[in-house]
């Protein structure tokens, strides 16, 4: 597996912990990291801290794409799966949007139920859309 989606898992991982005992992903990754087993990489610690910084924004994000559910339906892998790939797509800039969208619904199809995978992608395809479509273009520059 490599070394990025082994991040995101454990990113995952500390997200779902967090949001089941309703207590701040900050302190289950101080947790996990002093554990150090299985050690905690770099990159999901960015993710975590990520998330947690644009946790508002993010949530709001994906009630809009989220039609007839709300965050508190959802189940939990799937609730933190988005806000892991949400916060990829719009705040990570070296990570291309189909490589979010596809880590996003490995993750939904091998943790979560069997109408996760379509949910996710659905929801984060919406949220990438919106996204191209509210990016300014880039300016046209004459050449001589």
């Amino acid at each position: 597996m490599p070394a990025r989606s082994k991040a995101r898992r454990r990113a995952l991982e500390v997200l779902f912990e967090a949001d089941l005992r309703e207590v701040d992903a900050a302190q289950v990754l101080d947790e996990r990291r002093a554990d150090g087993d299985p050690p905690i990489p770099p990159y999901a610690v960015t993710l975590v801290e990520g998330v947690r910084a644009h946790r508002s924004e993010i949530d709001s994000i994906i009630a809009e794409h989220a039609v007839g559910w709300t965050l508190e339906r959802m189940p939990v892998v799937d609730r933190n799966v988005l806000r892991l790939a949400v916060y990829e797509l719009l705040w990570a800039d070296d990570v291309p949007p189909g490589v979010v969208l596809a880590e996003a619904v490995k993750l939904a199809r091998e943790l979560s139920t069997a109408e996760s995978a379509p949910f996710v992608n659905g929801v984060l395809a919406a949220v990438r859309d919106t996204r191209a479509a509210t990016a300014s273009p880039p300016l046209d520059v004459p050449r001589d």
